[in-house]
């Protein structure tokens, strides 16, 4: 459809300009009209090529896509106001300006810009993304057994704290090395005093990694994919890996001892709570809502929910590779069930999957003593449930 309406655009407007000149038989005109026509061919060819180039064709996956690149264009720009240290790593990117509902649509826009590999631009391939705040030695001092990446918004300094004081305090569960990592992205507004805030606190703590994607839940599959790819290139001799929500209650020595059992894989491992034929939610009004442009088969591959799961730490390079062939969409665990799936691999069910759960309905001493994880309400109750089980009585 695009190059008929080129084509006819085209005619119409040489007609128009041989209608013009058609009376003034002067030899100066005839070069202005060979010089406009010639324009007119440059821009038709110039349409048709980048028309030829668009990632999509459809007005709800191109509003996707003009969100994500609309934060990322202002990440672009506020990286620039970003005073580094010599030792962060943060390079030029470049993105392809996008809007959503009620910002405008008039940015300048360039073509899809080439990943290191040749392939065009791709969303949520990570190394179109760049590190602005990193903790590259924490893995060279120690090899750890067990990392934690936690996602968390750059404003969210209450759940950091609250994790900084329970589960991710510990450095040596069960005998084994644990660290425990912030991954963050930028906020949509320029805040500089919130950067320098986040840039003491990294001072403090040493335990805050940040890349310049903007931090939006439409962009948690980029965010996740930056994790990855965080552990490939900073963290490769780690034997596990962990993804875990900033609003989880986990059981961190339940979890090392999971995986110190005899029989766990250490490759091409991943499990948690597995999810099974999960149907593809179209309903417009719900934020898991993806449209069949992005992701058109009615359910999604098995995958583990992104409440928190677990792999073997020679999957996230195989993620972030195999991600380049992926097209993105908006659901972040589901997009790793997808890349598992492209890798010709499935997620493992735990040794005992009831340790797992999801939301709780009270608390319980003895029960919080057995599972792995749960997803909390708020930082005091982290704290609260924490405090309470670590009690020198028994839980049960």
């Amino acid at each position: 459809m695009g190059n008929g309406r080129g084509v006819s655009g085209a005619d119409g407007l040489k007609s128009q300009v041989v209608e013009i000149l058609a009376p003034r038989k002067k030899p100066l005109f005839h070069l202005w009209f060979k010089i406009l026509l010639g324009l007119v061919f440059l821009i038709l060819c110039y349409t048709l090529y980048s028309g030829s180039l668009t990632w999509s064709t459809s007005p709800l996956e191109g509003h996707y896509n003009r969100l994500f690149n609309w934060t990322n264009l202002l990440a672009a720009r506020f990286s620039d106001k970003i005073h580094l240290s010599p030792t962060d790593n943060l390079s030029k990117i470049e993105e392809t300006p996008q809007s959503h509902t009620g910002i405008p649509t008039t940015l300048p826009t360039t073509l899809p810009t080439a990943a290191p590999t040749g392939t065009l631009y791709h969303q949520a391939y990570a190394r179109n993304y760049h590190f602005i705040m990193n903790n590259p030695e924490v893995c060279k001092t120690k090899t750890p057994f067990l990392i934690l990446l936690v996602p968390v918004a750059p404003g969210n300094v209450q759940a950091r704290d609250s994790i900084r004081q329970t589960w991710g305090n510990l450095s040596l569960v069960q005998g084994e090395v644990v660290v425990t990592l912030f991954m963050l992205g930028l906020s949509k507004e320029d805040d500089v005093q919130q950067q320098e805030k986040l840039q003491q606190e990294n001072l403090q703590h040493h335990d805050l990694i940040q890349s310049n994607f903007m931090d939006t839940y439409l962009n948690l599959t980029i965010k996740t994919m930056v994790i990855m790819d965080w552990l490939a290139t900073f963290c490769p001799t780690a034997a596990y890996g962990m993804k875990i929500d900033s609003d989880m209650f986990l059981n961190i020595d339940n979890l090392v001892i999971m995986l110190s059992r005899p029989g766990i894989p250490t490759e091409n491992y991943l499990t948690g709570m597995l999810m099974w034929n999960r149907p593809v939610v179209r309903s417009l009004d719900s934020k898991w809502y993806v449209s069949e442009e992005m992701f058109p088969d009615p359910s999604y591959p098995t995958y583990t929910l992104g409440m928190g799961y677990v792999f073997s730490n020679d999957l996230p390079r195989k993620f972030v590779d195999i991600s380049i062939s992926i097209k993105p969409f908006n659901i972040e665990d589901a997009y790793i069930g997808m890349c598992m799936k492209k890798l010709g691999l499935e997620p493992t069910s735990p040794p005992n999957p009831s340790q797992f759960k999801a939301y709780i309905a009270k608390y319980d001493r003895c029960e919080f003593s057995q599972i792995i994880t749960y997803i909390l309400g708020s930082a005091e109750q982290l704290i609260n449930y924490w405090t309470d089980l670590k009690r020198p009585e028994p839980p049960c």
